[in-house]
């Protein structure tokens, strides 16, 4: 079986107004990640996601890309226990 993770990923830079959140919920549906994406008060944006540990390795490739019109900075990620608790992923506010 494979390992079921937990990730909090704070993505830094310009990421707010460029459509980030639909991004990362697409490409999360894409891969099958459930969780959500919402942005900070500070202009960062964060996303929590579960799924496989391989597959969520994939989604935070894919978050430090961005769509085209963002500038990612700098990427945080923690890991976190997973807790099962998502049923999809989507935009939170």
């Amino acid at each position: 079986m494979r390992e079921k993770a937990r990730v909090k990923v704070t993505v830094k830079g310009f990421v707010q107004g460029v459509g980030y959140r639909f991004f990362a919920v697409r490409q999360a549906n894409n891969l099958g990640v459930k969780g959500y994406v919402k942005n900070l008060l500070n202009g960062d944006v964060e996303a929590v996601a579960e799924c496989e540990r391989e597959t969520i390795e994939k989604f935070i490739e894919s978050l430090k890309r961005g769509p085209s019109f963002s500038k990612v900075a700098d990427v945080e990620i923690e890991w976190e226990d997973y807790k099962g608790e998502f049923k999809g992923f989507d935009i939170r506010f």
